[in-house]
């Protein structure tokens, strides 16, 4: 049978942290690269709903990362919430504050 794409992959859906009962600070983290436009305007959106929303984010460099290079080359930008994919390319402002705003 044959692999499905990365491109097209969106990962494991649960969380590393998660337990019933138990609550932890969400994390979103910007996958990307320095001279990618799409990277910049991911950033912008990423900035906005988590200073609104009061939740950290990171970004990681997939130049300075080997294992993350190898993941997600094709697709950056890509956006993890709590380490689990939630979109790559573009970032959708309601989709990302929606996830944010759910329970973990």
């Amino acid at each position: 049978m044959a692999r499905m794409s990365p491109l097209f992959r969106r990962g494991d859906r649960r969380t590393p942290e998660s337990s019933s009962g138990s609550s932890h600070e969400r994390l979103v983290t910007l996958i990307g690269k320095p001279g990618c436009h799409l990277c910049d305007d991911a950033q912008e959106v990423i900035e906005k709903v988590c200073g609104d929303l009061g939740v950290s984010w990171e970004k990681k460099d997939i130049t300075q990362d080997e294992e993350l290079h190898r993941l997600y080359w094709e697709q950056i930008p890509v956006v993890l919430v709590d380490g689990a994919q939630h979109t790559f390319w573009r970032v959708n402002e309601e989709r990302l504050r929606k996830a944010l705003s759910a329970k973990p």
